[in-house]
Parts: structure tokens; C-alpha cells; sequence
């Protein structure tokens, strides 16, 4: 094989690259809308001529590449997506069970104050209390009664 490059092999790396056929006069473009690959290499005129800003551009350029892979990576890894969502799962459900907890003693708090008002105005006030003992009483005698007289 020649060391020239066809037309049908430069259209097949672009498109492995991300572009289509249809849109092969178009650089490749990344998601976020930034020209990707050769596409996006700076002109030779744009280099700086300083060896150490060349060596310096270079390192930065690796180090994004470098997040870039990363951010990709993690993206990719499933199981440690799941994983990370379980985690936030079991932290809401905590969460949500260390409120009702809160709320479940509020509510109890709350009921042993109208409790102890309720047991307070029964000793202040004890003429219902009488009269509902009373009718008590009348009703089971009553039933005691009826009972007796349709057991004859």
C-alpha cells in the first residue's frame, strides 16, 4: 500500500473520528460544540517559536486530555455509577427515617403535654368525671338487669 492517503481512507478516518460522510467538509465536533481532532490542532503560524511555551502548550494540552479521559471514563463505569446511586438511595432513606424519628417525638412530646392538661382539668373539674362514672354504673346495671330478666 502507498504511504499516500486516498480520498476514501481520509472520509473513512473522519468518519471513526464523528463526522458522517454528509457532512465530511466540516471539521468534527464534540457535544459541547468545540472542534475536535486535526480539526482543532492550531496553525503553524499560531505556534509560539519558544521551545519551553511550545513544551509548556503541550503539557497543557495533555493535561486536559488527560481530564477529559477521566471525566469519560467515570461516565463509562456503570457499576460504579449504580454503586454511587445506591449510596445516595441509602442516604435519603436515612435521612427520611431520622425525620420521622424527629417528628415521632415532637408528636409524642406534644401528647404527654395534652395528657398531663387533660389529667390537670380532670382533678380540677371532677363533675363530669362524676357524672360520666355515674351514667357508667346506671348502663351496666341496666344491662345486668335486662339480662337477668331475658335469661327467666
Amino acid at each position: 500500500m502507498s504511504a499516500k492517503r486516498t480520498d476514501e481512507q481520509d472520509e473513512q478516518t473522519e468518519t471513526a473520528a464523528g463526522a458522517t460522510p454528509a457532512d465530511a467538509g466540516e471539521p468534527p465536533v464534540a457535544a459541547d460544540g468545540d472542534t475536535v481532532g486535526v480539526a482543532a490542532a492550531p496553525e503553524r503560524s499560531q505556534l509560539p517559536d519558544d521551545p519551553e511555551a511550545l513544551r509548556a502548550q503541550i503539557e497543557e494540552t495533555r493535561a486536559e486530555l488527560g481530564d477529559t479521559v477521566e471525566a469519560l471514563t467515570e461516565k463509562a463505569d456503570v457499576k460504579a455509577q449504580a454503586k454511587a446511586k445506591v449510596e445516595e438511595t441509602k442516604a435519603q432513606a436515612r435521612t427520611k427515617v431520622e425525620q420521622g424519628r424527629e417528628q415521632l417525638r415532637e408528636t409524642q412530646g406534644q401528647a404527654q403535654v395534652k395528657l398531663g392538661e387533660v389529667g390537670e382539668q380532670a382533678k380540677e373539674n371532677q363533675t363530669p368525671l362524676a357524672a360520666g362514672l355515674g351514667t357508667f354504673v346506671a348502663l351496666l346495671l341496666l344491662a345486668f338487669l335486662l339480662r337477668r330478666r331475658g335469661s327467666r
